[in-house]
């Protein structure tokens, strides 16, 4: 794991896969744009509950349920409620997120829940040194933050962690969504460039993701577009 000063030096976050990021940068479309500071989700964290943190897993994993089991890697967990929804499932999980506050709080409620799940302080651009392979992968809302360059490194990643027939479960910000603040929209087209070999895209859908009622950012009505992505190791 790298150091705090190497985490707080990069521009790259994982809090945000919990749901959309909504740190007030401006994203025109799915053109590249530099990884999404890590200190914007501290002071996010630090000043108030993220509109991603809805208490509850986002609808779209719950969807995929009957899927999984097995080990289960959640990638930028933030509070952990999807991770902590498949420890329920009793899915061998591991969380890990970047920030030391949302690990704190997932740990929690682990423990306020009494299930088994282990969640690290891991920086998502460093999988590999996690020393593990899992069965599935979860990916919500971690993608979406990623510049081009950091996503071929992400993808390089996540093919250490996951054997052959491993899939990996990817939410992120729709093209659909209007320009404005968050992450990046990404393309369909994007995730079927960016996992190409090595990879088999099973399937890419149109969803929204859930965020907070009373969370004061502006998307969509009825939440921000996004896709839902299966994606197999091959």
């Amino acid at each position: 794991m790298a150091s705090s000063d190497e985490h707080l030096s990069r521009s790259q976050s994982n809090t945000n896969s919990s749901g959309p990021d909504s740190t007030g940068a401006d994203s025109t479309g799915p053109s590249d744009r530099p990884t999404t500071p890590a200190e914007n989700f501290e002071q996010m964290y630090a000043e108030h509950r993220p509109p991603w943190d809805i208490g509850k897993p986002q609808p779209e994993f719950v969807k995929v349920a009957d899927r999984i089991r097995g080990s289960v890697l959640d990638v930028g967990c933030g509070t952990g409620e999807n991770a902590l929804f498949f420890a329920a499932q009793e899915c061998e999980v591991t969380g890990v997120d970047l920030l030391a506050a949302p690990i704190a709080e997932a740990n929690r409620k682990a423990a306020e829940r009494k299930l088994q799940a282990t969640f690290l302080q891991h920086d998502a651009l460093e999988l590999s040194k996690l020393n593990q392979q899992f069965d599935n992968v979860l990916d919500c809302g971690f993608f979406h933050i990623l510049s081009d360059e950091d996503r071929v490194r992400y993808t390089g990643e996540l093919s250490q962690v996951m054997a052959l027939g491993a899939t990996l479960y990817l939410q992120c910000f729709s093209d659909q969504e209007p320009a404005g603040e968050g992450p990046r929209r990404v393309s369909a087209e994007e995730l079927r460039g960016t996992f190409q070999d090595g990879w088999q895209v099973e399937s890419i859908v149109d969803c929204r993701f859930v965020t907070r009622e009373d969370a004061e950012a502006h998307f969509s009505e009825g939440g921000p577009h996004a896709l839902f992505a299966v994606i197999q190791r091959v």
